[in-house]
């Protein structure tokens, strides 16, 4: 028989996504509905607050509001990258004590606030670090469980919609100048499938505007001319040979290129140059120094013999966005069914699990492995290439 609930705990880590406050809204509507005598916190700034006993209680107040948080981006309790068994890095940043334990620290504080479920809310590092935790937690017999949605999953058709709705303003940019090379960068390590689906809704949209080639205002100077994914490689002369052609007859060339693209070969470069990439708390390179959009920008702005290159991220837009109908639908069900895991003493990672024919059950921990690539196989994204004439992926490689 499970434990009785009394107390529930949730957090939201790592970057944002348009599924974290929707997520916080729908639990909070679902335990006052299904358990209102559960006492719930939010741990402010994610694995942070929780490490250090910081936290929001959730008032009759906020209960009774608690469906206004669907309509939001963003996190109400505030984000965090944490990892708790990356001892070095907690010390340095203040958040436990030399000779401690962060996955000890955590556990302790959740036993003192009485928390008898956590529910953490994110991606891949959030639910690996969730997955130590909860593996903490049972190897030393702490009396409760970890219940998280799965970010990757919540959140997803949003950020390619609002990714899309962005370059439709940017794309204009190629206006300003003559022989503009304009790169949209679509934030994250591992998002083939969402920049995939960016330029998808992107061209969906375009093909639904009107023009006046007449008047050089052509559908052609502003679709999506390449679009390129971590699990590619990218043939820069044969590419380079192919896209001048297109920027020779329409004055502009318009790219699509994950954040997460062709990162270990400008590390090699990087390296070669004597120059060192930071990694951040989960042993990651820094996107940031490696800048994957402007070393593409680089090389095909000579190759093209662009007059002017700009890259633009739309993470921070799409990222920071409400979720979408189709979105809030997805997360309501996940959230209600974390409930259910966690009042019946289930713990996981809920979201749809593609071993049972996407049924939106608790995942267990150890099978959470986070950096899932992209199927460039996937026919949708060959008949997408083949419409805007880039050749077939050369390479299939396994993001790690």
């Amino acid at each position: 028989m499970a434990k009785e609930v009394k107390k529930v705990a949730f957090l939201t880590a790592g970057g944002l996504a348009p599924c974290l406050s929707s997520s916080i809204g729908y639990l909070i509507d679902e335990y006052t509905k299904k358990a209102p005598n559960v006492e719930m916190i939010g741990y402010i700034n994610g694995y942070m607050g929780l490490l250090k006993g910081e936290s929001v209680s959730v008032t009759p107040e906020v209960r009774k509001n608690a469906l206004i948080l669907t309509k939001h981006g963003g996190s109400p309790i505030g984000n965090s990258r944490v990892k708790l068994t990356n001892v070095k890095d907690c010390v340095k940043r203040g958040l436990v004590k030399e000779g401690e334990d962060p996955l000890k620290v955590a556990a302790d504080q959740l036993v003192k606030d009485g928390v008898d479920v956590l529910h953490t809310i994110g991606g891949d590092d959030t639910n690996t670090t969730a997955a130590d935790l909860a593996a903490y937690l049972a190897t030393n017999n702490y009396p409760l469980i970890v219940v998280g949605p799965i970010k990757q999953s919540l959140g997803a058709w949003t950020a390619a919609e609002e990714g899309a709705k962005f370059f439709m303003n940017v794309v204009k940019e190629n206006s300003a100048n003559p022989r503009a090379l304009t790169i949209h960068e679509v934030m994250g390590r591992n998002c083939g499938w969402l920049t995939y689906k960016t330029a998808q809704c992107y061209r969906k949209m375009l093909k639904r505007t009107k023009f006046v080639p007449e008047f050089l205002l052509t559908p052609e100077r502003q679709d999506v001319h390449a679009v390129y994914v971590p699990e590619c490689k990218i043939d820069f002369a044969a590419e380079g040979e192919r896209l001048r052609k297109i920027m020779d007859k329409w004055d502009s060339v318009n790219i699509f290129v994950s954040e997460g693209a062709g990162v270990k070969d400008i590390i090699k470069e990087m390296a070669k140059r004597g120059e060192e990439v930071p990694v951040d708390a989960f042993g990651h390179p820094r996107l940031d120094k490696v800048n994957v959009g402007q070393y593409i920008g680089k090389r095909f702005g000579q190759l093209l013999g662009a007059e002017k290159v700009q890259v633009f991220k739309s993470g921070y837009f799409a990222r920071a966005a409400a979720p979408c109908k189709k979105d809030l639908k997805l997360i309501e069900k996940c959230a209600r069914k974390a409930v259910e895991c966690a009042l019946s003493g289930e713990s996981g990672v809920v979201g749809p699990d593609e071993r049972k024919g996407a049924k939106i059950c608790a995942c267990e921990f150890p099978s959470i492995k986070g950096g899932k690539p992209f199927n460039v196989r996937k026919g949708s994204f060959r008949k997408m290439l083949s419409e805007i004439g880039q050749p077939k992926p050369r390479k299939k490689r396994t993001a790690k």
